[in-house]
């Protein structure tokens, strides 16, 4: 997700979109890819160490991280934290990358950095998934004109400097105490390269034929990464996010890695024209009628706990067919703006249907410094009067947090501790 103020979300294109069904994978695969991917049974266990338990956390995409949010978000019970660093100013254009146009090493002092970042989480007893918004050929939308970067899906040398990035990030931090995970890159939608695309109607198997063995294959890509960062790291989990924005329909798409420490992420912001401000505007409450489309005068159908429950089935499908167990399954981001109408029992709801489902969590967002609409410690009220005007003087004036119903649900879902590892 990660917006700023002003701007539509990262995480979404606005293209209208309708009601269909997700069609599994199956599509031949290039050759080289046929050893590295296709999960047997034999390695459908849970990830060993961390992840063998149920894990809950936040996002936090902040432009200056500090030791004093790491602490507080401790204290409120969140297990680990979902980090991109890419707000951070760096010693070049693109922080880590250096340039995102021309990736050749990692500058030591955005890796010191961050670095001195995961030592403040170790110390606040946070586990960390080092997440990237950029990689070479592909940076962030909102650092590119708020478009979207579509390089790396189309042109070859992309690939292998993202290659040589990971290779040397997972060389740099391997070992941290506080590492939890690398989060290969957050939300990709090479689908979306030729125009909008509906993922409820997108026949992912007709995709993944056409485009096996080229740059936009990101199985491909993430094959060529997990073998680049297994070449010096070979304990970190690693985590993927399916496509069009890691919506989980989208997961169809998505082929198993052979790696018995890969986990596998979608992300939920849907009926989206409830959960963003923008498009809901007051409109529209949760539980109740939405449309199903970004467009608001389309028609409407109910939105409730059976309707998101239904929604996740394309989840459950694909973990059938590849024996994908609970334990290698994360939610990467789920949200809502904290002003619509519904907004705490639609949090409650998904963090219902996760725990049911025994996936791990990591809600947006925590005390986010660029953006308070999804910050729900701040209930559903508005911001004082100047705040943003103070932020965009570069300052981080306080905001009026404390406990509401809007963050009791998250904080009650944060207090549960699984005891035992997972069964199944």
């Amino acid at each position: 997700m990660s917006i700023e103020p002003t701007v539509m979300p990262a995480g979404r294109g606005g293209k209208p979109r309708r009601i269909g069904r997700p069609v599994g994978f199956v599509g031949r695969t290039a050759p080289w890819l046929a050893a590295v991917l296709l999960l047997p049974s034999s390695l459908a266990a849970s990830p060993p160490g961390y992840w063998d338990r149920q894990r809950r956390g936040a996002n936090l995409f902040d432009r200056v991280e500090t030791a004093g949010r790491l602490r507080a978000a401790a204290a409120a019970g969140i297990d680990f934290v979902r980090l991109a660093p890419n707000k951070w100013v760096g010693t070049g254009r693109d922080f880590l990358l250096g340039d995102a146009d021309r990736f050749t090493a990692i500058p030591g002092a955005d890796l010191a950095r961050l670095r001195s970042v995961l030592d403040d989480a170790g110390a606040a007893g946070l586990q960390v998934v080092v997440t990237t918004l950029s990689l070479p050929g592909a940076r962030w939308r909102q650092h590119h004109g708020n478009r979207s970067d579509f390089r790396l899906w189309r042109e070859p040398r992309y690939a292998n400097e993202a290659e040589a990035f990971w290779r040397q990030l997972a060389a740099a931090l391997r070992g941290h105490p506080a590492l939890a995970g690398y989060n290969l890159v957050n939300e990709p939608h090479a689908e979306q390269m030729d125009g909008g695309v509906d993922f409820r109607t997108f026949e992912f198997d007709a995709w993944r034929r056409r485009v096996a063995g080229t740059p936009a294959d990101m199985n491909g890509l993430y094959a060529r990464l997990v073998r680049a960062i297994r070449e010096v790291d070979e304990k970190t989990p690693i985590v993927v996010d399916c496509g069009v924005y890691a919506t989980p329909w989208a997961i169809a798409g998505l082929l198993p890695i052979d790696d018995p420490r890969v986990l596998y992420s979608f992300h939920m912001y849907e009926p989206y024209v409830f959960t963003t401000q923008r498009l809901n505007r007051g409109r529209f409450t949760y539980p109740g009628e939405v449309p199903d489309v970004d467009d608001p005068g389309s028609p409407h159908r109910p939105w409730d706990r059976a309707a998101l429950d239904r929604f996740f089935e394309p989840v459950r499908e694909w973990q059938t067919r590849h024996h994908v167990p609970s334990s290698r399954i994360l939610v990467g981001e789920f949200g809502v703006d904290r002003r619509s109408k519904g907004a705490a029992r639609y949090l409650a709801d998904l963090v219902q249907i996760f725990e049911a489902e025994g996936w791990h969590w990591a809600f947006y967002a925590f005390r986010e410094d660029t953006w308070d609409a999804m910050d729900y410690e701040l209930g559903d009220g508005p911001v004082p009067a100047g705040y943003w005007a103070a932020v965009e003087a570069g300052r981080t004036p306080s905001l009026p947090r404390r406990g509401n119903p809007l963050f009791d649900v998250l904080k009650q879902a944060l207090a549960r501790r699984r005891a035992a590892p997972f069964s199944r």
